[in-house]
């Protein structure tokens, strides 16, 4: 067998593969590009999905890569099996409906036993049992030995409907001295002997939703080859940790440590878990991912801190990841040239990283340790998720570190629990951020203002200082919310009723969120941000990115608001003033001066007007001027607000006319549709109508001429006829419940009468006492009151069931109360009974109750409060 290095092995690879006509083609980032189900990409094929499935077409029907590899699911393997790994490179070679199984199969073979020179006789196939073309290809066209092919269930791929297929597998036999011993030692075995080092997925069927497999007509091959695990077969070595693509590293974190290696099994494990993850993280870093609580970022941060943890059992107690770094560079640098010139950056990060992490990780360690100890003591196994989400939130731990950690002393985590802390965690940090969206403001006398510039032009500027709770800081990390202030902004703040800008500050470690911008009373426009991934320091450069279709429709509504109040002092006439605003990219909200509500014609009449002069498509013209040369334009300013001696004048042509410092369209077609969703008062002779525009307004509209239509379904008519159809359904109606109501004065009566039939004589007192059956409260009170009117100086006590509830209604006559009968009284005693409670006048009274089965013992008792009153 040919001895290669990693990296020969995967030169040799890509080049044999070349020579078959493919187009040898870079790694794609592990960030998927325009596949929001990957995470990461995590196999060979995953950045060719649109080519596979035929949304897009290849460069080439041919294609061969190294592809960088991702993989978490099983991170709590790394280090304890000869395999595990969370970065791998994935060697592939694949046909877009060109060359099927025939060349395939054998241009696997020829790689393995001819480039590689690996025995043929150590070589095993696993086919799909069903593909007797495969079967026949192997061993008829390549020779392979038919005892060496074995057919297995598991080999066809599919995950759902769409493109699938049956696979091809190659093992190679390692050894006796690997296996685990047993007479039934075969391919399938989970022990090291035999050893998979080649995937041929054959995609030759479309299956559908229904479970049918249709071929297609355009045939796929998918190869995947780990370049680690064929480097531990080349290289002769026990496991892919052994092989120079990962050997080296273990060799630095030895070194480091002190310890050796081979000697001790828990020591190797943490060595691997080291080697395996510097090479993630600085892969990870590469391709643009930072640390954060999200996400990727989330996952790398786990496996920094992952590692960090194990150098601490190797008893490393210094940062040392930044020359574990330099071991992967050392390896990789001539293959993914970027990491030569990205190195310092790389290591920065890491580095920001672990000091962050160090500070916490003894304390949170001990902590673990002492609630472990205390679990044991009770005699317990699991921690609870509160205790968990104290070291997530205090101490950094990722949850998966915590679970570890207890599963090394036999213990398990709640995670619901921690899982309901987190989302708890979560929403009162979006609450803070939406309804505070401010933070205190520091002591910032010592600021030069004068050096600071708002230029709307500007696309990067440097960060002059940052604060948190209303103390000045030197850097924010990801989660954390804080003020910032750049020498240069393009960011409109908050004033004049008009939101603040939104966007993003980025860095080349970080990335903030940016959800307001607001104003000192000096003029110094500072900015409210959220640090997504990475840290911010005092002193970076920042590429600035305004969200510009949330200016943009903020613009809309603000030129609108303009436009509104002209419009509303020509209908309504010349008292109309401004008395609030509020104009944000959803709606817009304008309060005036006028002492009625506005009528539905005048609403409709000033969206005319509005309307009418945005279709004229007139330029906003917006100059800055003294303030004497803005009144003798006739430029409107608000009562009560202060300008400086500088104002900034917004026409329309000669319709509006306004001091305003917001945003603006450039003309006032830009605004689209405008349209008003309310109109109401909010005080003493202040209006307030709220309206939209743009895309929300058309939004607006499409949902209710959507209602409408619904509303035209339902009556079963034209939607140009809803009103008239509408009038004639409300007219049956009305007709409807007159003669209902009719009916039930009859059946009141009737029920009435019944119940008179029943009466008997307490001590000379006539008293009806039973359960009716009725709709509503009302009934009741309805066929009492008929009933005690034809008893002639008696008793009603009255019961019935309505809905999930028990309803007492009692009425008594004068001659009845005078006898000592009291309604109140009597209702309460039989509510009590029915779980409930109530009480009233002498001569009338209700109660109610929730046990409707007590309705029988109830009215017992009701009889019972009777009997006793009648003197």
């Amino acid at each position: 067998m040919k001895f290669l290095s990693g990296n020969q092995l995967r030169e040799t690879y890509l080049q044999f593969f070349a020579s078959k006509s493919h187009l040898r083609m870079p790694s794609a980032s592990l960030i998927p590009e325009n596949d929001p189900t990957l995470l990461m990409i995590g196999a060979g094929m995953a950045p060719f999905k649109p080519f596979f499935t035929g949304k897009m077409k290849p460069p080439c029907d041919r294609i061969t890569t190294s592809q960088k590899c991702v993989r978490t699911g099983d991170i709590e393997n790394v280090g304890k099996t000869a395999r595990h790994q969370t970065f791998f490179e994935m060697l592939g070679n694949f046909s877009f409906g060109d060359y099927f199984k025939h060349e395939a199969i054998n241009w696997a073979w020829e790689f393995l036993t001819v480039e590689l020179e690996m025995p043929k006789d150590k070589l095993w196939i696993t086919i799909y049992p069903d593909d007797d073309e495969a079967f026949k290809i192997w061993t008829e066209e390549v020779g392979v030995d038919p005892t060496h092919v074995v057919k297995l269930e598991d080999n066809f791929w599919e995950i759902g409907p769409g493109p699938c297929g049956p696979c091809s597998e190659i093992y190679i036999d390692l050894g006796e001295e690997r296996g685990c011993g047993s007479p039934e030692c075969a391919v399938g075995c989970d022990c090291d002997r035999f050893l998979e080092i080649w995937n041929l997925v054959f995609t030759q069927y479309d299956r559908d939703e229904e479970g049918n497999y249709t071929p297609l007509a355009k045939k796929n091959i998918d190869t995947g080859a780990g370049l680690e695990r064929l480097a531990s077969v080349v290289q002769n070595k026990q496991s892919n940790f052994e092989t120079d693509l990962l050997f080296p590293i273990i060799e630095y974190a030895s070194k480091v440590s002190a310890i050796s290696y081979g000697n001790n099994e828990k020591n190797d494990v943490s060595l691997k878990v080291i080697a395996d993850h510097a090479r993630s993280m600085t892969i990870m870093i590469l391709d643009g991912i930072l640390p954060s609580n999200e996400g990727r970022g989330y996952v790398l941060r786990r496996i920094i801190r992952r590692a960090i943890r194990h150098g601490r059992l190797l008893g490393i107690e210094a940062s040392f990841l930044t020359g574990a770094v330099a071991a992967v560079i050392e390896i990789f640098g001539n293959v993914f040239l970027e990491l030569v010139e990205k190195q310092e950056y790389i290591k920065k990060v890491i580095s920001l990283e672990e000091d962050r992490f160090h500070t916490t990780l003894a304390q949170g360690i001990d902590l673990l340790n002492k609630q472990v100890a205390e679990i044991e003591v009770a005699g317990k196994k699991v921690l609870d998720g509160e205790s968990a989400f104290k070291l997530y939130d205090t101490f950094g731990f990722p949850w998966e570190l915590t679970a570890e950690i207890l599963e090394e002393h036999n213990m398990s985590l709640d995670k619901e629990a921690f899982d309901a802390a987190m989302k708890e965690q979560r929403e009162r940090a979006r609450a803070a951020r939406q309804e505070n969206q401010r933070v205190a403001i520091p002591d910032l006398r010592g600021l030069d203002a004068e050096k600071l510039t708002r230029d709307e032009s500007a696309t990067s500027a440097k960060v002059v200082c940052i604060w948190q709770d209303g103390q000045m800081v030197d850097s924010v990390n990801d989660g954390e919310e804080a003020g910032i202030i750049l020498d240069v902004t393009p960011f409109y703040a908050e004033g004049g009723g008009q939101v603040g800008d939104c966007g993003q500050f980025v860095t080349e470690l970080g990335k903030v969120s940016i959800v307001n911008a607001k104003k000192l009373l000096n003029g110094t426009i500072y900015h409210i941000g959220y640090v997504e991934e990475g840290m911010l320091k005092v002193g970076d450069t920042v590429a600035i990115e305004i969200d510009q279709p949330i200016k943009i429709a903020t613009a809309r509504n603000h030129t609108a608001t303009h436009l509104l109040q002209a419009a509303l002092k020509q209908v309504l006439g010349g008292h109309v003033n401004q008395a609030g605003s509020a104009v944000s990219a959803e709606r817009l909200r304008f309060d005036f001066s006028h002492f009625e509500a506005v009528t539905a014609e005048q609403i409709k009449e000033v969206e005319k007007i509005v309307s009418k002069i945005i279709l004229t498509g007139t330029k906003v013209d917006i100059v800055e001027t003294s303030q004497d040369e803005a009144k003798a334009m006739g430029a409107m300013a608000l009562f009560g607000e202060k300008y400086g001696d500088r104002v900034r004048v917004v026409s329309v042509g000669d319709y509006s006319k306004e001091l305003c410092g917001g945003s603006h369209v450039g003309n006032v077609a830009t605004i689209g549709l405008f349209k008003i969703i309310s109109e109401s008062g909010v005080a003493s002779g202040v209006r307030r109508i709220e309206a939209v525009t743009g895309a929300v307004a058309l939004k607006f509209v499409n949902e209710q001429l959507e209602n409408l239509h619904v509303v035209s379904d339902m009556l079963k008519t034209r939607p140009e006829e809803v009103v008239t159809r509408l009038d004639s359904v409300l007219a049956n109606v009305k007709s409807l419940e007159q003669s209902l109501n009719e009916m039930n004065v009859i059946k009141a009566k009737a029920d009435a009468q019944k119940l008179l039939g029943e009466a008997e004589t307490i001590n000379g007192v006539p008293v009806v006492i039973g359960q009716i059956h009725v709709s509503d409260i009302d009934e009741i009170r309805k066929i009492a009151d008929i009933a005690c009117d034809k008893l002639n100086n008696g008793a009603v006590v009255l019961g019935a069931i309505i809905g999930d509830k028990v309803n007492f209604v009692a009425k008594v006559s004068k001659d009845a109360v005078a006898k000592g009968i009291h309604a109140g009284n009597i209702v309460k005693a039989a509510a009590k009974i029915a779980g409930g409670g109530g009480g009233g006048r002498p001569d009338m009274a209700q109660a109610g109750g929730k046990l409707t089965d007590k309705l029988a013992e109830a009215l017992e008792a009701a009889s019972a409060t009777v009997r006793e009153q009648v003197k």
